[in-house]
């Protein structure tokens, strides 16, 4: 049976059951699960490897104890050591982060796990199914990332705080112009389900790992934070599946709930699509400078990364057209982010790139700190020949950037091999300035064209139908009035 007829399987029996009520839940159940059985296998991997090796929770609650076996504990008995044993044992170990690591994770991952099964018989069958996937075989393993991914696009819904699934061609763009290298610091500050963060591993594992210990120091190297408990699961479990044994570096916790001024890290790379459009809760912004206050939640992320980034840190940024053109406490920032950062690229997405779960325009904001903006070049990227928008089933690819590839050139020398072309043009920083720093600028070298997007279709007609409609208002009150005159004569 393949992987993704499995994970259809577990779909279809967790249906089932009356206490999974929606996808949101059933990720939530998939998510633990998957969880347990991902840091097993890595368990009996380290058991192999070191010497007398010290189990970082009690050997009862290790997956191969109590579901490895098709014929083990089921139905009301499968329930009552699962509500009653496992979690409430998982989420009070004893594991302090310095002495059982390991232990601290699992922990940190159970610490608002739910288990939302009500039926012993079906949880038992969503077990047995999930033991068909080996993870301990490497072409399982990397077919799974694939499956998992999917599982993702699939049940992640998008949040009211303005929470995308990150397209992997995004990703893995922005982590190639980046280029994190070995030893440097890599973190996302809102890291969701981590594919940032599993993109930038597989990219310094790929290109600059040569040895166990370039591998130990590449696991060293990772940072995360998520403030909600499922994609914080979820980004523990991507990391272990990428090979991290000791992921504590990703924690669960609100990078934004610190004074900015008390921030000590130095940071390398930061990658990071900050949620957008959402608003952070009262008291939160009370964190930064008082004339920088704000309640959004990317205006502030976007302090936070200027503050972090060390002396030559680079960042990538996706953010929506929004903060191109925002004024107010967004110009502030776009003004402080060019004085103390080299912006040196924008790249502009089209329509789609984030559908399903938004039509909102977004902007890849690439950053050097430590010298001020002198220009900033902009890249539109078009539809590839025959799209006119991207959607679930036909994704953004990533060879589609190819022609940036091609043409970005290198931060060393001050990209001197970039020349102007029908994608790509540049701005000074006088001109920004005088713009207010409004960096929705257009594209000079082609004409205004005519938006087929559903969403501003729609936004259109209705602002067609609104002007149609007053004019209907004041073509009646002037026959009215006419008509009231003529009888009155």
């Amino acid at each position: 049976m393949s992987i993704s007829s499995v994970i259809k399987s577990l779909q279809d029996i967790m249906r089932k059951d009356a206490g999974v009520d929606g996808d949101a839940q059933r990720l939530g159940q998939l998510s633990w699960l998957l969880f347990l059985k991902i840091f097993d296998a890595q368990e009996e991997a380290l058991e192999l490897e070191q010497d007398n090796y010290q189990y970082p929770i009690p050997q009862r609650y290790l997956w191969r104890t109590w579901a490895a076996n098709a014929e083990g504990i089921t139905g009301d008995t499968l329930l009552e050591f699962v509500n009653d044993d496992l979690f409430p044992t998982l989420k009070n170990l004893t594991a302090p982060i310095d002495k059982n690591p390991r232990g601290f994770v699992v922990r940190q991952a159970f610490s608002d796990a739910y288990n939302y099964m009500k039926n012993g018989t079906l949880l038992r069958q969503v077990i047995n199914k999930l033991n068909e996937i080996d993870f301990t075989s490497a072409s399982e393993r990397h077919l799974f990332g694939d499956i998992y991914e999917q599982i993702l696009k699939d049940l992640q819904s998008a949040g009211n705080a303005g929470e995308f699934y990150t397209p992997r061609a995004v990703t893995r763009f922005i982590v190639d112009r980046v280029d994190p290298k070995l030893g440097e610091s890599i973190m996302d500050p809102a890291c969701g389900t981590g594919g940032f963060l599993a993109c930038a591993f597989d990219h310094v594992k790929n290109k600059y790992v040569q040895s166990v210990a370039d591998h130990q120091t590449l696991q060293q190297q990772i940072h995360g934070v998520e403030k909600k408990q499922l994609p914080h699961l979820l980004a523990t479990t991507n990391m272990l599946l990428h090979g991290i044994e000791v992921p504590v570096q990703i924690r669960h916790d609100n990078t934004l709930n610190k004074p900015l001024s008390s921030w000590d890290e130095q940071l390398d790379v930061i990658v990071t699509n900050p949620p957008f459009g959402g608003t952070e809760e009262d008291g939160i912004e009370k964190n930064f400078p008082a004339e920088m206050q704000t309640r959004e939640t990317a205006d502030l992320f976007l302090q936070l990364i200027i503050e972090v980034l060390a002396k030559n840190g680079r960042a990538a940024v996706v953010l929506p057209d929004g903060t191109l053109f925002g004024e107010g406490v967004k110009t502030k920032i776009k003004k402080l982010l060019t004085e103390e950062c080299n912006l040196h690229t924008i790249v502009r997405l089209p329509n789609g790139v984030f559908n399903p779960y938004t039509g909102i325009k977004t902007n890849l904001l690439f950053f050097t700190k430590g010298q001020p903006t002198k220009e900033i070049w902009f890249y539109e990227h078009p539809y590839p020949a025959g799209v006119k928008n991207y959607s679930k089933t036909k994704p953004m690819k990533f060879d589609e950037f190819q022609a940036e590839i091609d043409w970005w050139g290198n931060e060393a020398d001050g990209f001197a091999s970039r020349v102007e072309n029908e994608q790509a043009w540049k701005v000074s920083i006088d001109e920004v300035i005088g713009r207010n720093f409004n960096l929705d600028i257009k594209n000079p070298h082609q004409a205004e064209t005519v938006s087929h997007d559903p969403d501003e279709l729609l936004a259109q007609y209705a602002k067609q139908q609104e002007a149609i409609q007053t004019l209907r208002h004041q073509l009646r009150d002037i026959l009215g009035a006419a008509l009231s005159g003529k009888e009155a004569n």
